[in-house]
């Protein structure tokens, strides 16, 4: 089991906290990273784009001109992708860009994401954060005591208040355990649980996971 100080919003240790090696102190993979981070970036494209082929433009239905006699070449629609207004030849199409991994490899990403952070020391795990729901005052807590210029901030649903004012704030984000994701983990060099999401946390990809701690 890897070890944690838990910390108040001066820094100063206030307790310790053991969580798993499988989730916070496993291998970094490179491999994994990149797939679950592929899959994150992947999966928000649209892929709406689309063109007029020569059977999608308005007109075209009679012959030009007839097929001999005119000394002209033969053409057979003003439709057709040679012509000033035709359709496009061999253009894009609507599709579906969806990638997905296994749920494994998925888990495992956002595992090897969190050792990573744990194993740079960029991982701060609070007794509790309570906020006003302001957020000139969870700013100044974020930037002045904890010394943070950027930080993803993670903390269970019921700190509605916190949640409020921290997603108003540039350079940080918040999210609750349900919804930590890799490419959040790895956009911020410094993440800031408190001590029941990073429970929450853990739990829930040793179980997914299958460990046992």
């Amino acid at each position: 089991m890897a070890k944690f100080d838990v910390v108040d919003l001066n820094l100063k240790k206030v307790a310790e906290i053991e969580l798993s090696d499988e989730v916070f102190a496993a291998e970094a993979n490179k491999n994994l990273l990149y797939e679950v981070a592929k899959m994150q970036q992947i999966n928000r494209r649209r892929g709406t784009v689309a063109v007029k082929n020569s059977s999608l433009v308005s007109g075209g239905g009679k012959k030009p001109w007839k097929q001999k006699g005119t000394g002209r070449a033969r053409q057979g629609s003003i439709r057709a992708s040679h012509w000033v207004g035709g359709g496009k030849a061999m253009g894009p199409k609507p599709r579906d860009y969806f990638y997905r991994p296994p749920r494994q490899v998925r888990r495992a990403g956002i595992c090897a994401g969190l050792s990573l952070r744990a194993k740079e020391n960029k991982i701060i795990i609070l007794n509790e954060f309570v906020s006003d729901g302001k957020s000139k005052a969870t700013i100044k807590s974020l930037t002045k005591s904890l010394k943070l210029t950027s930080a993803l901030v993670v903390d269970v649903k019921t700190n509605v208040k916190l949640h409020r004012a921290v997603r108003n704030l540039e350079k940080f984000d918040v999210l609750t355990p349900e919804g930590i994701n890799l490419e959040s983990v790895l956009r911020h060099k410094t993440l800031v649980l408190t001590q029941s999401a990073a429970k929450a946390i853990n739990e829930a990809l040793l179980k997914a996971r299958g460990g046992q701690g």
